[in-house]
């Protein structure tokens, strides 16, 4: 889990924007930052955030499954 101080610290790459720390409870807790300004997400694996632009997914666009 992100340190809370640590995401006090953290912005958006793209826009300086303040993030949010979303965990899905349905997904073992997998936790995303969220810039709500440019709708990107941030993975955060084993408590480091992949803060790399290329690497954000696009939460504006509806997400793809296999079976879509």
């Amino acid at each position: 889990m992100i340190d809370r101080k640590k995401l006090e610290l953290l912005a958006c790459p793209q826009c300086a924007g303040t993030l949010t720390l979303y965990i899905d409870e349905q997904n073992n807790d997998a936790e995303t930052l969220i810039c709500r300004h440019c709708q990107l997400g941030y993975v955060v694996e084993d408590g480091i955030p992949n803060m790399l632009i290329d690497a954000a997914r696009n939460l504006a666009e509806p997400a793809i499954t296999e079976n879509s």
